[in-house]
């Protein structure tokens, strides 16, 4: 872990202790600084707009609610955050009823340059050790991760055992963790 990735956790404990103390300008800073993280694992879960704003702000009330609930010692908020977002963003899948048509909704962010170059370098590691995964082990993962499916329906879409299906994400989940802490 860099340097500067270390003060930037510790600077994010203290935000989310300061939240705990009911500090509204604390909550901001992390809204701020993770909110389009929070927004993109959700709409690219859910491709729709709306409902990654409505997963944006659920995430971001159970921090608000429960900020005890982020354990630092299991890993940084960033990723905890992305976590939480996609469990909700599958909840919703699971949840939602037929497709009705919705007005679409336009998006507005103010560019986080050095936030966007963080998660460019994020993104190449991901495509660098997806691309080094064999093609099975690569498939499990960005079925569970990306369409939002259970071991369960990935084992029925592509055949296999469930025991390989969760043996092949969970070593995905490691090769992943791996090239993250090198």
């Amino acid at each position: 872990m860099s340097s500067a990735e270390s003060k930037g956790g510790a600077a994010d404990i203290s935000l989310v202790l300061a939240i705990r103390s009911g500090d509204e300008n604390a909550m901001a800073k992390l809204y701020d600084r993770y909110s389009s993280i929070v927004y993109s694992v959700a709409l690219r879960v859910l491709g729709d707009a709306g409902a990654a704003e409505d997963v944006l702000q659920e995430v971001f009330m159970q921090l608000w609610r429960n900020p005890g609930v982020f354990d630092s010692s299991r890993g940084n908020l960033a990723a905890w955050l992305a976590v939480i977002s996609r469990n909700r963003a599958i909840d919703a899948i699971r949840k939602r009823r037929p497709e009705s048509d919705i007005a679409d909704v336009t998006v507005s962010v103010e560019p986080d340059l050095a936030g966007d170059a963080e998660r460019t370098r994020a993104m190449e590691k991901v495509r660098g050790a997806l691309e080094g995964m064999p093609s099975a082990q690569r498939s499990a993962l960005e079925m569970a991760y990306f369409e939002g499916l259970t071991h369960t329906e990935i084992a029925a879409k592509t055949g296999e055992p469930l025991g390989t299906i969760k043996t092949r994400i969970r070593t995905g989940l490691l090769a992943l963790r791996k090239v993250f802490s090198a």
